[in-house]
């Protein structure tokens, strides 16, 4: 029998999250972001699920840009990060992708290429950020520089919010006043929004929106949010019991004997652990599944294996399923009891967990 852990993808629940973000933000178009395999779940079949209907996709590199051309994807792609030499620039040209233009170099490159047709542009504006982009004082100049270029097709001015998660940070609406001023009186389209600004920032919405963590069900205002029921879980993460013990109280389970138990504990062991990409420092405590009864990890997490409290589930056997996050556990729960985000729990599961697609 093949070892039980595996993670299920819904390609319904994308496809509904994507439709959310557009019904969301109704007078922009959503390019999807595919970047990082489609935060863990497969950028071919996300894309290929998601291609009648999106504006766009966005992906990080030209590298996850060919994945899906070779996958026989058309959308229009977004490099998000741009190019990193100036060869891409043939890449570009040839698969007909947009690209983001952050720096100098990049600027020069796109000025200095040779391409058979214009491509569509997204100038990066740090408005508060200070990751990428030009500056306030210089984004004028390459603006002025990009609008005439004969390179450049459509011309889209870009920022990204360094505090969109946290609808009461006064730092969002100073960035968003920041990017207007430097947009004031320019006809082109702008693109600010990301998953939490598309949720919580309706000012930010501009021409283009871009859901990222949204589309894979898992909100980044945290599960309080009314956005949590609004969308729906797309992955999946499970595995089973394939063994358990009863262990004395007074005795402690696994490495460093982190839990010790206060009690005689009925101990199921999962077999899934951090080399499968659950995280390691998920804390005593972090909730759990088990055949849909909730339940709680107790000690440290292994590299193949995690240990759980069936105590409280005596008619629990070996066999039994164990959802580690989806729609019974949430990923946020998991994180925030890890020390981490969804997004890493997301981007880190490993090639040894299969991935199953459901609605196809």
């Amino acid at each position: 029998m093949a070892r039980p852990a595996h993670a299920i993808i819904d390609l319904d629940a994308i496809r509904h999250n994507y439709r959310l973000a557009k019904a969301t933000a109704p007078n922009s178009r959503a390019i999807a972001i595919l970047k990082a395999n489609a935060y863990g779940h497969g950028a071919i079949a996300v894309g290929q699920a998601l291609a009648p209907e999106a504006d766009a996709f966005g992906v990080a590199c030209s590298e996850e840009a060919l994945e899906l051309r070779e996958a026989g994807i058309k959308t229009p792609i977004l490099l998000l990060e741009g190019v990193f030499e100036e060869c891409e620039m043939l890449l570009v040209d040839e698969h007909r992708l947009s690209i983001a233009v952050s720096t100098q170099q990049q600027l020069d490159w796109l000025l200095n290429a040779k391409l058979n047709q214009p491509i569509n542009a997204f100038l990066k504006v740090d408005s508060g950020m200070h990751r990428l982009g030009f500056s306030l004082e210089a984004a004028p100049a390459a603006y002025e520089l990009l609008s005439n270029a004969p390179q450049v097709n459509e011309l889209v001015l870009m920022t990204h919010l360094s505090h969109a998660d946290d609808p009461v940070a006064l730092i969002t609406n100073t960035q968003l006043d920041r990017f207007n001023n430097v947009i004031t009186g320019l006809s082109n389209g702008t693109s600010a929004a990301n998953s939490a600004a598309v949720l919580a920032h309706t000012s930010s919405h501009g021409q283009f929106i871009r859901p990222g963590i949204m589309l894979y069900g898992s909100t980044p205002l945290g599960d309080e949010h009314e956005s949590r029921q609004q969308l729906k879980p797309s992955m999946s993460l499970r595995s089973a019991i394939f063994s358990i013990r009863d262990i004395a109280a007074g005795e402690t389970i696994g490495y460093g004997g982190r839990y010790l138990c206060e009690k005689p504990t009925r101990v199921g062991v999962v077999a899934i652990g951090y080399a499968d990409g659950y995280p390691r420092h998920a804390a005593d405590g972090t909730p759990i599944s088990i055949d849909g009864h909730p339940s709680q990890i107790i000690g440290r997490v292994s590299m193949d294996m995690l240990t759980v409290d069936l105590t409280h589930l005596p008619h629990i056997k070996e066999g039994a399923p164990v959802e580690l996050w989806g729609s019974d556990v949430t990923a946020n729960s998991v994180a925030i009891n890890s020390s981490t985000i969804a997004y890493t729990l997301f981007t880190g599961i490993t090639r040894r967990v299969p991935l199953h697609y459901i609605n196809r």
